[in-house]
């Protein structure tokens, strides 16, 4: 372990460390010096051990940076759970992923005191060392380059037992170890909030869409039998063009307004494609199928039935269509589609890749009601996305504090003690 040292450019009451700029009065460790346990819990076959009901099995899938999640669990009977011994866990170990999303680490609750663990690394803190805190540096920027740069195995990557070991960590004191994993577990509730709120968002959105989008609710002042309607009849469904060979490079030119659009652009999107990561030449925008912005394309190639509006002059290649001359509420029918996506892979052709065809497209029938109701049924639908936008941005928002917190406070820059 390097020593300290103090140049010029440390403020008073800091000094350079192997992880950083910390305060003077904090010590660099690592984990072996401070923690009573470290071992793997046991690798067991699934049809060997697991069983309906009995004794909790957690596995990787079950530990997330703010906290243990009880979905998906799985059991073992309490005979295998005693054979199991060594692999149980006590209140305060912090367990951490082994491969996968290696590093990732959780503090066991009480209430999950004496379950087992299936591969995951289970770390027991010394008397020196907070669980929270531990846990907390793990998942930290600190921690995680650590955990990276220790990863041992060829084509899948493992953190081990001598990786945890020697993985170091910057202590303060006890008390200000818990003041900063407190701080930070105020910050996770708030994530853990929003999560549940987002996700309940997201299901009565679902809900509305069924019953909407079928007319098993109707909207109040709206009455009358709804049309059922084959897409082909409700727009020209043209398929995009594909200039070959596609890797060329005269068919493209970065400096053009004119947007390629790839499937990447529009999975990452959502209602509305705003920006592509390719733009092509005008020699490419002749042996493609140009789409003005405000339009409706769907994809119908690999991820199939994922509409969007463009909101950009672009190109759509021989993976797309494109809805034109549409006759109902264009918002309408782009929930339409999103309520439909699921189903097009049933109905798709099978190939290296899974695609749809235009007389398909043009054959769906859907369920359509005056233009004044579904105007009104789209724009419930919109404030319920925005809605979910604005949590997300503020989930995003408070996930960047946090951030920023670690930064703070796993370096003492901002002192809680």
């Amino acid at each position: 372990m390097t020593k300290p040292s103090h140049p010029q450019n440390v403020k008073p009451g800091y000094k350079q460390t192997e992880v950083g700029v910390i305060p003077d009065d904090w010590e660099i460790r690592p984990c072996s010096d401070v923690c009573d346990r470290i071992m793997v819990g046991v690798v067991i076959r699934p049809t060997q051990y697991y069983e309906k009901n009995g004794v909790t099995a957690l596995r990787s899938a079950n530990i997330r940076e703010n906290g243990i999640t009880n979905s998906d669990l799985v059991y073992i009977s309490e005979k295998s759970n005693a054979l199991l011994a060594k692999s149980q866990t006590e209140s305060g170990d912090v367990l951490t992923v082994r491969t996968g999303y290696p590093g990732t680490s959780a503090v066991v609750p009480p209430s999950l005191a004496g379950c087992n663990c299936i591969d995951i690394l289970i770390t027991r803190p010394s008397e020196k060392l907070s669980s929270e805190y531990l846990a907390v540096w793990i998942n930290s920027s600190f921690g995680k380059e650590q955990v990276l740069r220790n990863q041992g195995g060829l084509a899948q990557k493992h953190f081990n037992v001598g990786d945890m070991r020697n993985l170091v960590v910057a202590l303060p004191r006890l008390p200000e170890q818990r003041a900063i994993a407190g701080a930070l577990s105020d910050v996770d509730a708030l994530l853990g909030g929003l999560d549940q709120l987002i996700a309940k968002k997201r299901d009565l959105k679902q809900a509305a869409m069924q019953q909407l989008l079928t007319g098993q609710t109707r909207l109040p002042g709206f009455h009358g039998e709804w049309d059922v309607k084959k897409l082909g009849e409700l727009a020209r469904i043209q398929r995009g063009a594909s200039p070959r060979p596609i890797d060329s490079p005269i068919w493209f030119d970065e400096n053009s307004s004119i947007g390629w659009v790839r499937i990447s652009d529009v999975t990452r999107s959502g209602m509305f494609l705003r920006e592509t990561t390719q733009q092509l030449s005008p020699l490419g925008v002749q042996h493609s199928r140009p789409v003005g912005k405000g339009s409706l394309i769907m994809s119908i190639c690999a991820t199939v039935g994922r509409p969007i509006i463009t909101e950009i002059d672009v190109c759509i290649h021989d993976g797309f269509v494109v809805f034109d001359n549409l006759q109902a509420n264009k918002l309408f029918i782009y929930y339409v589609l999103k309520w439909i996506e699921p189903g097009w892979s049933m109905h798709g052709q099978t190939g290296s890749q899974m695609n749809l065809n235009t007389g398909l497209i043009n054959g769906t029938k859907i369920s359509l009601p005056k233009s004044g109701e579904q105007t009104a049924i789209a724009e419930m639908l919109t404030d319920m996305d925005a809605e979910l936008a604005a949590l997300e941005q503020r989930r995003a928002k408070t996930r960047a504090l946090k951030q920023g917190m670690m930064q703070e406070l796993l370096t003492g820059r901002t002192r809680l003690v």
